[in-house]
């Protein structure tokens, strides 16, 4: 059950993407829509068993690497943090398949754009639910590739290509830095999974844990836009709305905060760390909201009101206050989503101006 969760959005994608001529525009929709729902109520049961039944699951499916000095499997963890994670994810990316289908009604590449969604959908979840921190980082790639593809959508649109190009260039940054706090976990404690690098912390020194501490945090950085990493997720509006709606409110720009969230046995052990993630989130809390204020587009008003809550996420991880920043987490993907289909909407009401000054 735990791995069906998984594999239907990209079922949805590869039938929609590669079958799309066949199947045509509705069935499409059909099939992306019902393997998400099936997923969802999937979701909702690995919730109840793990969260209330107290019964975390462990999948393993196969060997990746195998050699004398490092052994990587794929292997796959459903514990309380990934099932909240699960839920806010598959149930906004239901509810963005199910408003696409009239937003898009008029555009001639549904196909593409539903089987783009699904994969993005499946990626995030191998993000959540990797039982390494490789396995992680297959779903941190993927999505980053994705959301090029989403913002991009229009590619006949020279803004929206330049603003993808700009995303993923800014992504690339933290994606870099990330990578290399995994070398530097690898030479530390000689592993890349969970339960061995969060037992094996408390005896090492801290200035090691603090090195790596800080190169994840700057992988998180770019990933969930905090200052001065930030810019890309403004420009990245250019996209169609329901991406915006998924994209920078439930998926992608949570990645970071999750990553964090998992990281906080080792960043318990850095006190330098925290101090520099509390410093980050506040400063990009006050900043992206001040910024706001003088916007006139829409979706830029709300993309920086996306950075300034995730800036509370951040800041409340500064602060050992894991628990809150999981709840503002799921509670803000759940109202900016719906901020950003209620722009979306208000959009099209008024002949795709994007202006508040103009309509006002």
């Amino acid at each position: 059950m735990y791995l069906t969760i998984l594999i239907l959005p990209l079922i949805g994608s590869i039938l929609s993407g590669l079958f799309g001529k066949k199947i045509g525009v509705t069935g499409s929709h059909i099939v992306t829509i019902s393997c998400l729902i099936m997923s969802s109520f999937l979701s909702f049961i690995a919730f109840y068993e793990v969260i209330y039944s107290e019964s975390p699951v462990y999948i393993c499916i196969t060997s990746w690497i195998d050699s004398e000095v490092l052994n990587i499997s794929w292997e796959f963890l459903f514990d309380s943090l990934t099932v909240s994670m699960l839920i806010p994810v598959l149930i906004i990316s239901t509810l963005v398949h199910l408003f696409s289908v009239d937003y898009m009604a008029g555009d001639p590449h549904n196909q593409r754009f539903f089987s783009y969604l699904s994969l993005f959908t499946f990626f995030m979840l191998i993000l959540v639910t990797g039982g390494n921190y490789l396995v992680m980082f297959v779903g941190w790639e993927g999505i980053g590739v994705v959301s090029f593809l989403l913002i991009s959508f229009w590619y006949t649109r020279i803004q929206a290509v330049k603003s993808a190009i700009q995303a993923l260039i800014m992504n690339r940054v933290g994606d870099m830095m990330l990578s290399i706090g995994l070398f530097a976990m690898f030479a530390i404690f000689g592993n890349l999974d969970y339960s061995t690098v969060f037992s094996t912390s408390p005896y090492v020194s801290e200035v090691a844990i603090t090195i790596v501490g800080l190169l994840l945090f700057i992988g998180a950085t770019a990933k969930s836009a905090q200052v001065p990493l930030h810019v890309w997720l403004p420009g990245s509006m250019e996209g169609p709305t329901p991406v915006s709606a998924l994209i920078h409110a439930a998926t992608l720009v949570t990645a970071g905060i999750y990553l964090l969230l998992r990281s906080s046995w080792l960043l318990e052990y850095s006190p330098l760390s925290l101090i520099v993630i509390v410093l980050v989130g506040s400063i990009t809390a006050f900043f992206a909201a001040t910024s706001g204020l003088v916007q006139n587009d829409i979706k830029r008003i709300v993309a920086f009101s996306t950075i300034s809550q995730l800036g509370y996420m951040v800041a409340a991880i500064g602060l050992s206050q894991y628990n809150v920043a999981l709840f503002h987490l799921v509670n803000h993907a759940f109202f900016k989503a719906l901020l950003f289909l209620s722009a979306g909407q208000i959009i099209h009401s008024m002949m795709d101006e994007f202006n508040c000054s103009n309509t006002a």
